[in-house]
């Protein structure tokens, strides 16, 4: 089995919330209930056959496997647009951030963007883990990966955490579900953070030559009938 380099990203939160935060996850350690509750092959009206559902595809459960997942430090409820939680953090030696689960940035800071919204806020969730990586790499912190059952989107950003490893890095998002009653629990994962190795890329434009035409044609007809062929064959081990 080819081997896996382990790497390590460093969580560090106030002493004295540390009996009491939820801790970041490994990302396989979360995959939602209906992920795992789905089969592996469905039945298709058009087809007339079964066909593999999104639960067999490696590319899918790679990217929602990856990296880490932070969650939300206690229940919130929210009941017709208002939020609601109790969250008694203690007191400690580090006071100069909030302790409240949820803050807020004003809309204008999205104006002109998909995000804005001309009666409301955007949604910070409030995170208490200092977070580092090793030199060059940065984390690339999203929405969680293919969760669109959540009722909201976390809004994407990278930082380069290796150097930024002394602050707390909140996660902004845009409540879509205008709809929804009821409370997100705590531990719901409220971004996903995936470790990015700094590089400088430069693409390359041009057309396939007639081998790599050929081995892409083989290797299209191999998997069209093969459904394992990109499992065994081209998955690289990531854990």
């Amino acid at each position: 089995m080819e081997h896996v380099p382990q790497m390590t990203v460093s969580f560090r939160c106030p002493p004295e919330m540390a009996s009491i935060l939820p801790r970041p996850i490994r990302a396989i350690e979360g995959l939602p209930n209906w992920l795992k509750a789905m089969p592996q092959r469905a039945f298709s009206e058009i087809n007339q056959k079964e066909v593999m559902t999104i639960k067999k595809c490696p590319p899918v459960v790679d990217a929602m496997t990856y990296g880490f997942l932070m969650p939300l430090t206690s229940d919130v409820r929210i009941e017709k647009g208002e939020f609601f939680w109790d969250h008694d953090m203690p007191g400690g030696g580090i006071t100069n951030f909030p302790k409240s689960p949820l803050a807020y940035h004003d809309n204008v800071q999205v104006a002109g963007t998909p995000f804005f919204d001309d009666d409301q806020f955007i949604v910070k969730f409030n995170n208490f883990w200092a977070i580092e990586t090793p030199p060059g790499y940065s984390l690339l912190f999203t929405h969680p990966l293919n969760r669109a059952d959540l009722p909201f989107t976390t809004i994407t950003g990278m930082v380069d955490t290796d150097r930024y490893s002394e602050n707390l890095i909140n996660f902004p998002a845009r409540w879509h579900d205008m709809n929804f009653n009821g409370v997100l629990p705590k531990g719901t994962p409220v971004a996903q953070c995936i470790p990015v190795k700094r590089e400088v890329w430069a693409a390359e434009i041009r057309s396939l030559t007639s081998d790599e035409a050929c081995r892409l044609h083989e290797t299209a007809t191999e998997i069209a009938n093969d459904t394992g062929v990109y499992r065994h064959e081209f998955r690289a081990p990531k854990r």
